[in-house]
């Protein structure tokens, strides 16, 4: 696979530039250190003085060195204990922020007339609210069991299965992309995917175009575009101008 420096922290593989955004229809992003700044799960876990021990399995996860992804998402919620919903909301007022380009990528691909999709292994509490702020039509994600106590309640350590199912990982992330393709009439090469970590690259797989974003370096070698440096919107100059309806001040 032909590697192209394009510029600066922006790297091309075996894909023929300039691409059309226009002629994608769908863009699914990971949550956690790809549309924000943080790994949500380890952040609920300082709450509890237990950061470091979950910081360490999530690490591991995203690196691709445990098979067993729902595993390790069990173990670490289970590290979550006692966390109150006060203490979670703190966390996304004081901690969470989009990253760079982020808003920015998510208006162009829906001026260019895609739908925007999240899909993560982090949890409801925090992708219902990014999707309304960014006005994401489709997501996906896990739900923490809450229990009634002080400070709005609090995690019981376990997680609740939905309709789709128990948990939301590789497999889960890559059969909720070609399932809304699927609703929305149009083909996985049709679909951008944009992830950091190893359970992102089951999606990234089945999609036309797949992005990794400051990736884990088994993420990057797979990815047909490596954005190393700089923010989410340096997709953008993968694209042809005219086709992504906006105007941007160039990041090279």
């Amino acid at each position: 696979m032909t590697i192209t420096e394009l510029a600066p922290g922006l790297q091309t593989a075996g894909i023929t530039l300039p691409l059309r955004l226009s002629d994608f229809k769908l863009i699914a992003f990971d949550m956690d250190s790809t549309l924000i700044n943080i790994e949500c799960v380890d952040e609920i876990a300082d709450a509890v003085g237990k950061k470091a021990e979950v910081a360490a399995i999530t690490e591991a996860a995203m690196r691709g060195e445990i098979a067993d992804y729902k595993t390790s998402l069990r173990q670490r919620v289970a590290l979550l204990k006692g966390v109150t919903i006060a203490d979670m909301e703190l966390i996304y007022t004081q901690r969470l922020q989009l990253n760079p380009g982020a808003a920015e990528l998510v208006s162009a691909c829906k001026k260019a007339g895609l739908k925007v999709l999240l899909v993560s292994g982090g949890f409801t509490f925090f992708t219902d609210r990014i999707k309304e702020r960014l006005g994401i039509d489709f997501a996906r994600s896990n739900l923490l069991e809450v229990r009634s106590g002080p400070n709005c309640g609090e995690l019981t350590g376990r997680l609740l299965d939905q309709a789709w199912g128990d948990i939301c990982d590789g497999a889960e992330k890559r059969r909720t992309l070609l399932d809304v393709a699927s609703l929305l009439g149009i083909e996985p090469a049709q679909c951008i995917a944009m992830g950091d970590g190893a359970n992102d690259l089951p999606m990234m797989g089945a999609a036309g175009l797949s992005v990794a974003y400051h990736a884990k370096p088994t993420v990057r070698e797979q990815a047909k575009v490596r954005i190393n440096s700089g923010g989410l919107d340096r997709l953008l100059e993968v694209f042809s101008p005219d086709s992504c309806v906006v105007n941007r001040e160039s990041h090279t």
